[in-house]
This record gives structure tokens, C-alpha cells and sequence, in this order.
């Protein structure tokens, strides 16, 4: 699941617990802070910490963890870092003081509702080669190179052997005289 799908999937699970206001949005390329930023009104804080954990709870089961929490009892505000986006869950008196969505006004808001079209990469179909052709080539290329082998190590014998030879031809030639 890339991050889009991802903070979509977040923005949904916060509108399925009643939360109002709910913005995405994509900062892909224009922020070093995280991609996507999910922005949620809660309307008290039990449904701040339920908005919260709904979102965390169906995160981890997909295998996505938090990063970073702050807030943690806070009454007006809570962020969650999940790596490529940022979860803020706020009340309506925070977000009209913090004002998120001017602060992030360079950014492009995402549907959430829609489904996130997948990009598909094309390929080639591959052509299939028999496996007996690949077994014989295999087996070929082993053979060559343990003949290789051996042959290199017989011509060093050989040469260490008639060097050998040639010594003791020279020394015997050495003791006639």
C-alpha cells in the first residue's frame, strides 16, 4: 500500500467515527516535513481519542505503525507521524486557531472518498526458453571450464617436471666432465 492509499484509508476510518472536516493534503515534492497531511475536526475529547485510535488500531493491522505521537492527553489537538503523512485530530476552536489548512495552502487537496487508481507498469511478455536447452548449456559451461582447470594444472606439472628433468640432465652432464 503506497502513502496516498494509505492516508486515504486514515481519512476514511476518521469519517466512519464521525469526524467532521475531513482534508488531505498532497504536498508530494513540495514539503521535507512528510507527503500527505490528514487534517480532522473531533468534537470533544473522547471523540478525539476515539477518532485516534480507530485510526491506529486499523493502521497497525495493515502492519503500519505510528512514527511519532504528540498530545498525548491533550483536550484540543493530537498528531500522529506515520512516516509519509502526518494524522492531526483536532477540535474546531484549535483548528481555527492553528489554521492547517493556510499553512499548508501550497499543497493540492486529495479526494479521499475516491478509490486511488493504481499505476500499472507495462511489460513485455517475456518468451519462454525450454528448460532442457538451459540445462544443456548449464552443463556444457561447467565441463569447459573443469577441463580448463585441469588442463592449466597439467601444464604446470609438466613444466615444473621437465625443469626437473633438465637439472638433473645438467648436473649429470656437470659430473661426466
Amino acid at each position: 500500500m503506497n502513502t496516498k492509499e494509505l492516508v486515504c484509508l486514515a481519512a476514511r476510518l476518521a469519517d466512519e467515527k464521525k469526524a467532521e472536516n475531513i482534508k488531505v493534503i498532497d504536498l508530494c515534492g513540495l514539503s521535507s516535513l512528510c507527503d500527505y497531511v490528514l487534517i480532522v475536526t473531533a468534537n470533544s475529547k473522547p471523540h478525539l481519542d476515539a477518532v485516534e485510535e480507530e485510526i491506529s488500531k486499523k493502521l497497525k493491522e495493515q502492519g503500519y505503525y505510528k512514527l511519532n505521537r504528540d498530545g498525548g492527553e491533550s483536550n484540543l489537538w493530537r498528531v500522529s507521524d506515520y512516516g509519509g503523512f502526518l494524522a492531526h485530530i483536532m477540535t474546531q476552536e484549535a483548528r481555527d486557531f492553528y489554521a492547517l489548512e493556510k499553512i499548508f495552502s501550497f499543497g493540492k487537496e486529495v479526494d479521499f472518498k475516491k478509490p486511488v487508481k493504481k499505476t500499472v507498469k507495462k511489460t513485455t511478455p517475456k518468451k519462454k526458453v525450454s528448460t532442457t536447452k538451459t540445462q544443456k548449456k548449464t552443463t556444457s559451461k561447467k565441463t569447459t571450464k573443469v577441463k580448463a582447470v585441469v588442463k592449466k594444472t597439467t601444464s604446470k606439472k609438466t613444466t615444473k617436471t621437465t625443469k626437473t628433468t633438465l637439472k638433473k640432465k645438467t648436473a649429470k652432464k656437470a659430473v661426466k666432465k
